[in-house]
């Protein structure tokens, strides 16, 4: 069985964010970058499947500039097998991102597709359910439990209610939340050994897909810094003021 895990390239979680002063986007130069911290349980996912004797191969892909191979390094160092680094500068949006994907799915004929539920930097949350469509592979989104039973995969999720279960025919795609997992550190030996690790450069043209942009970012601000609050007297000066001055009532 054959799994293939996506894992994107972003700002660590623990930076601050900085609009860039021409307020074309966000600042990166000498900026802390990780995985993403959804694909980094993916990746931990994955691996502890396969440390069950339920997987024999994790291949992990990346998509953007040369340093994704770092990226792809890190998911080695935790025990992903070999990597497909996806090299263009242009800002990938979803739909070209899961365009790829099929397109890379369907030369290694994974069993199981496992993806985080979405990046951090820009929270789209849409490749898993894209990337299903485009398949029209049955897909399990934000899973808080996953297992493999007679050759179906059993996704436990969260919903407004409470908790759902999924029977899912292999093969089939995953998104990760949070509570599925915690990642484990990459040991010095798996440093070392991941650096050994193949990783196959591909380009979107290799691919024939078209990454042009459909979206223009016509500028990005800080949000607008907090006032400082007030006291009121009495409840009804509170009524007045969300009335008259908040008019949110």
């Amino acid at each position: 069985m054959k799994v293939l895990v996506a894992v994107k390239r972003v700002i660590d979680y623990n930076v601050k964010i900085r609009v860039k002063t021409d307020g074309s986007g966000i600042e990166t130069s000498n900026v802390k970058m990780s995985m993403n911290p959804f694909d980094e349980i993916a990746v931990e996912e994955a691996i502890r499947l396969k440390e069950a004797g339920r997987v024999n191969e994790i291949v992990v892909v990346s998509m953007g500039a040369q340093q994704c191979q770092e990226t792809l390094r890190t998911a080695f160092a935790m025990g992903a097998d070999r990597g497909i680094h996806v090299l263009t500068e242009e800002t990938l949006e979803p739909l070209a991102v899961s365009k790829l994907l099929k397109e890379i799915v369907q030369i290694e004929n994974p069993d199981l597709v496992v993806l985080g539920k979405q990046a951090i930097d820009d929270d789209s949350n849409q490749c898993a359910q894209i990337l299903a469509g485009l398949l029209d592979w049955g897909q399990g989104t934000f899973a808080s439990k996953l297992d493999l039973v007679d050759g179906k995969i059993e996704v436990t999720r969260e919903v407004d209610g409470g908790l759902e279960t999924l029977w899912l025919a292999m093969p089939a795609i995953i998104s990760t939340d949070l509570r599925l997992n915690e990642p484990r550190y990459a040991s010095l030996p798996n440093i070392m050994k991941a650096k050994k690790k193949p990783i196959e450069q591909k380009t979107p043209e290799d691919y024939g897909v078209d990454i042009t942009p459909r979206l223009n970012i016509l500028k990005v601000e800080n949000p607008p810094s907090r006032t400082a609050g007030i006291k009121v007297a009495n409840v009804n000066e509170l009524v007045t003021k969300l009335r008259d001055e908040a008019g949110v009532i």
